[in-house]
């Protein structure tokens, strides 16, 4: 994907995507950086954080219509180790509450796992 594309959509993000900017940016949910609309492999992600390894989709109604290729990309950056998180616009649009607090859930999860093995932040500072 060409930088040009990324920073079209990056500046024509839909109402759902920078509802949920508004909530991700500055490290706002638990400490984490996320970039949006970043090119990863031959796909650009709406949202993700490197750190964790998390990628964070809003879908609109096209997604309907490629679900099979949503499908393929999925499984193709799962199999580079990122864990992908799907809201719908209308859910971001109507119940952003709940959407933060589900991302937060398993932002604690991926913390907590035993195999984790993302770059941290660590909770006490080095003596």
């Amino acid at each position: 994907m060409s930088d040009d594309h990324v920073k079209f959509l990056r500046h024509h993000q839909t109402r759902a995507e920078h509802r949920l900017w508004l909530q991700l940016r500055n490290k706002r949910i638990a400490n984490h950086r996320f970039r949006r609309q970043v090119s990863l492999d031959r796909y650009v992600v709406d949202f993700v954080c490197f750190s964790l390894r998390l990628i964070i989709e809003v879908d609109g109604p096209s997604h309907e219509l490629t679900a099979g290729e949503d499908a393929i990309r999925t499984r193709r950056l799962e199999g580079q180790g990122y864990r992908i998180i799907r809201f719908s616009n209308e859910q971001v649009m109507r119940e952003l509450d709940s959407v933060v607090e589900t991302i937060r859930a398993i932002i604690a999860e991926m913390r907590a796992s035993v195999g984790f093995s993302g770059a941290l932040p660590r909770a006490d500072p080095a003596p």
